[in-house]
């Protein structure tokens, strides 16, 4: 079977980290992860956390970096597992059988591509849902209409991963999704949706703290957009509209 690299980036995140490890740790394919946190240099306990865990990650840094997607760089070049994704600090695995289907998918169809549906949860003890994601199979038509996967659900053969190179860092929110536009343009790839729930995500991610980062958001989507020849305006519109239905 493949092995999966799993990157996980961090900084001052103690308040959640450990629940992250711990949702990696219980995959029912654990011995077929390798394990990677790259940490901005955290002054929370974050540390503290990792280096409490460190039998259970293959590899960690903690050193300065220019920001979230510099780090997923770093995480990307020192991955070398067949398979490749992001679990970030404040999420979760949705069950411990996430990682298996993974791999059972990537075993049995032909594609370099996959990912599945996510659901949005609140950050109380309880997670409950508050919005879920689902997405469905890929056509280059979709992301003209402002589609996009869930992007933490989403993992690639890392040959494919270097083709498609580094998050671009000139993006200060919209760099996955540029990053996505890309991956998913790209005409080598191959994609495959498992029609599963595959992560917990927790409300609060930088691009909805403010209405400021909603604007700056909206600003950087629509020069991805451009600057892959994939729409405007329109699919802009429609990518913001069409969230809403996720909350029924």
């Amino acid at each position: 079977m493949n092995k999966i690299t799993i990157i996980t980036v961090t900084y001052n995140s103690a308040k959640t980290l450990a629940d992250t490890i711990n949702s990696v740790n219980t995959q029912t394919a654990r011995q077929h992860i390798e394990y990677i946190v790259i940490d901005g240099q955290s002054t929370d306990g974050t540390l503290s956390i990792i280096e409490q865990n460190s039998a259970s990650i293959d590899k960690w840094i903690s050193e300065p970096d220019k920001g979230i997607y510099d780090a997923m760089n770093k995480g990307l070049q020192m991955a070398s597992g067949q398979w490749v994704g992001f679990l970030h600090a404040d999420d979760l695995f949705y069950d411990d059988k996430v990682v298996e289907h993974i791999l059972n998918a990537a075993n049995n169809n032909e594609c370099n591509l996959l990912y599945g549906n996510l659901n949005y949860i609140n950050g109380t003890p309880e997670q409950k849902v508050v919005r879920f994601w689902k997405s469905q199979p890929f056509s280059a038509k979709l992301l003209k209409r402002g589609w996009m996967p869930p992007h933490p659900t989403v993992y690639m053969k890392k040959d494919l991963a270097t083709i498609i190179g580094a998050f671009d860092t000139s993006y200060r929110i919209a760099a996955d999704y540029d990053y996505m536009l890309r991956l998913f343009m790209h005409p080598q790839s191959q994609s495959h949706h498992i029609n599963e729930t595959l992560i917990n995500m927790r409300l609060g991610g930088v691009s909805n703290r403010s209405i400021g980062n909603m604007i700056q958001k909206s600003k950087e989507d629509y020069r991805a957009l451009r600057s892959n020849k994939v729409g405007g305006i329109y699919a802009l519109l429609v990518k913001n509209l069409s969230k809403l239905q996720q909350f029924f």
